[in-house]
């Protein structure tokens, strides 16, 4: 199915949690956030919140500094 991730267009597989998804694309990290059609989605829901066709991720990493 097709979503935006972080502002590109990528066909992923139908079904997929935003835990899998992440997985997949190697970007798990424990600081990062995510939003679905900016709706934040809580990390404890990550395991069981689908994605749908033509939903709008960001995910986003923080970064501490001074």
């Amino acid at each position: 199915m097709l979503v935006t991730i972080n502002g590109q267009e990528q066909n992923i597989e139908d079904n997929i949690t935003v835990e899998k998804l992440l997985q997949e694309l190697k970007i798990y990290d424990k600081t990062m956030a995510a939003a679905i059609d900016m709706k934040i989605v809580k990390k404890k829901d990550w395991s069981s919140r689908t994605i749908s066709q033509n939903d709008k991720i960001e995910f986003l990493n923080f970064v501490g500094g001074g």
